[in-house]
């Protein structure tokens, strides 16, 4: 018989959750694969967190698996190992369900996380209504994929050896040490392997990219305290155009959008999130409104 586990792909087998030794726990193994330098990306642990509240509705009864709203707030990054994620169910609906789950790690809190779940449209539905338009961007095979360990970086970025992102090299010049002073990062973004994309990968990818302010400044690590999220639908086949921008920086905090439309042009995933930020030379920054 095939080992079940080489089946899976990576990201799948880095998001499991197994019952805890509690009702309403779970264990977690926090993957030293989906890092940034030595902290795990935020993403990926509210993937692995909606998993556990999946299966927690799962239990109660219900159908609802997907995540189509999250608000997560980082308190404290775990580190790769053991971890438990304590689920609350607050109510089961028809059409949506509601759930707190919190990350601990050694008795300390990591991430708190309120999620309403529900069940996604199909590939390819249309809005009723909408404002939002597909961005302009490069074809992929004019883009340039982004490197886990790029050159002067002060750490390693695994999360990009797990996924292929490619940018637009209209926002590369962060790059080249010459920043556009736009605060905008867009291109293309999918699984490194041939994995399709579903909520799950969505949730992740929706805080993969570096922080758009590079394309303002350099700075150093810009840790996410809060992190909202929307699913929209399940996504067709095929890499997503991506696109982050930021919108204001100041008192020492950023705030960032981040968009992901599909093959279908369909609005698929969109997220917003609040910062920390300290850049390298404050001098250096364009003159307001940039």
């Amino acid at each position: 018989m095939a080992d079940t586990a080489a089946l899976l792909h990576e990201f799948d087998i880095a998001t499991a959750v197994r019952p805890g030794d509690t009702d309403g726990t779970y264990a977690f193994d926090v993957d030293a694969g989906f890092t940034v330098g030595p902290k795990p990306n935020g993403g990926y642990l509210l993937a692995g967190i909606a998993r556990a509240a999946g299966e927690a509705l799962a239990a109660a009864g219900s159908e609802h698996r997907d995540a189509l709203a999250a608000t997560a707030h980082y308190l404290g990054a775990p580190d790769p190992g053991p971890a438990t994620i304590e689920v609350d169910v607050l109510r089961t609906g028809r059409g949506a369900s509601q759930v707190r789950a919190t990350m601990r790690q050694d008795d300390r809190r990591c991430v708190d996380v309120t999620l309403t779940m529900g069940t996604l449209p199909d590939a390819g539905t249309e809005p009723v209504w909408t404002s939002v338009t597909p961005f302009e961007v490069a074809p992929i095979e004019q883009c340039v994929r982004v490197p886990a360990d790029p050159p002067g970086g002060q750490f390693k970025v695994a999360i990009m050896e797990r996924s292929d992102l490619r940018l637009d090299p209209s926002v590369l010049g962060f790059a080249g040490g010459a920043p556009s002073g736009r605060g905008e990062l867009k291109g293309w973004i999918s699984f490194a392997v041939d994995r399709p994309i579903d909520p799950l990968g969505l949730l992740f990818f929706l805080d993969a990219l570096p922080p758009a302010t590079f394309e303002i400044s350099l700075s150093g690590w810009v840790p996410t305290l809060s992190l909202t999220t929307y699913l929209r639908a399940h996504p067709a086949p095929g890499p997503l155009q991506v696109r982050m921008y930021a919108q204001q920086i100041s008192g020492g905090r950023v705030d960032e959008v981040c968009e992901l439309w599909d093959s279908a042009d369909r609005l698929v995933g969109q997220a917003t999130q609040l910062a920390a930020i300290r850049f390298e030379d404050p001098s250096s920054l364009p003159a307001f409104p940039g």
